[in-house]
């Protein structure tokens, strides 16, 4: 059965609950690249099980949502109240060409913008944060909201990194 919309943000939240979500960010590209460390293209393009992303996949998918955070914040302190676009990952997956692409550089591209978007992060002011969009399918999303949402998705794509490689952390 389907996860639904409230499920989902419930598992998120929950993986960054008590932790300060700007800290999990900062610290995500290097756990990234620990991980990847040492591994062939080959074992990180192996997928667990039919239908699962591989390590690459999961590496390519984080770097195109750091884009999709990126716009959606800036859209929200720039337009107050904007919509904000949901979007269907396999979709993504599919058209960016996730299982193709080399990891070291999808890391890379991820690094970079995460750097990007912390740098903006950490300069915001406490009215800013409180700033909010219509995101299409969860409601209200505040920019606070934004990056817990964030930080949880990294901590659920480290575990499954981690499950995939076989190291438990």
């Amino acid at each position: 059965m389907a996860e639904t919309v409230q499920q989902y943000m419930q598992r998120i939240l929950g993986n960054v609950k008590g932790r300060n979500p700007l800290a999990v960010l900062k610290t995500t590209p290097g756990k990234l690249k620990s991980l990847l460390h040492r591994r062939s293209r080959k074992q990180l393009a192996r997928r667990p099980a039919p239908g699962k992303w591989s390590v690459a996949e999961i590496v390519a998918h984080l770097a195109e949502t750091e884009v999709a955070c990126a716009w959606r914040v800036r859209m929200i302190l720039s337009e107050p109240g904007t919509p904000i676009q949901a979007f269907d990952q396999d979709k993504w997956a599919a058209v960016g060409r996730y299982k193709r692409r080399d990891p070291r550089q999808s890391l890379e591209v991820f690094r970079a913008l995460r750097h990007c978007n912390l740098e903006l992060l950490n300069s915001l002011s406490p009215r800013q944060w409180k700033q909010y969009g219509m995101h299409q399918e969860r409601g209200k999303e505040t920019v606070a909201r934004i990056a817990q949402m964030f930080a949880g998705h990294d901590v659920n794509h480290l575990r499954q990194i981690q499950n995939i490689l076989g190291k438990r952390r």
